[in-house]
């Protein structure tokens, strides 16, 4: 999502042109979707290894709170990837850009939220 946010996009919101975007979501999609899918379930599946779910809403626990932050990310993005997928990219036409800009930008950000709530866990900073 990197390049796509660093390069991919300034470059179509510059020349108000979807194809680059529309070639890179094209290629992209065959492994996004499925890496989406499983990021879920694994999302799940090492929170329950972490915690016991009975014990996720135990916001006491720092590392309730840690597997409560990272699925609220984890949610969020998915949130993000299906409405970009169901409603934006479709319809994306050159006008429709900035909304596309406005899923691409925060997906980005949430993935580096991801990554410093990770090394939180692993150094105690919850």
């Amino acid at each position: 999502m990197d390049v796509l946010a660093a390069t991919i996009l300034p470059r179509a919101l510059k020349t108000r042109s979807i194809d680059e975007l529309q070639t890179f979501e094209h290629g992209y999609e065959r492994i996004g979707i499925p890496a989406l899918v499983t990021q879920v379930v694994t999302g799940l599946w090492l929170g329950a290894d972490f915690l016991p779910m009975a014990q996720w809403l135990n916001l006491e626990s720092p590392m309730a709170r840690a597997v409560l932050l990272k699925l609220g990310l984890l949610g969020l993005t998915a949130v993000f990837a299906v409405d970009a997928r169901v409603r934006i990219i479709p319809k994306l036409t050159p006008e429709r850009l900035g909304s596309l800009a406005l899923h691409i930008i925060p997906v980005t950000m949430i993935s580096v939220l991801f990554v410093l709530v990770g090394v939180m866990v692993r150094i105690g900073g919850l």
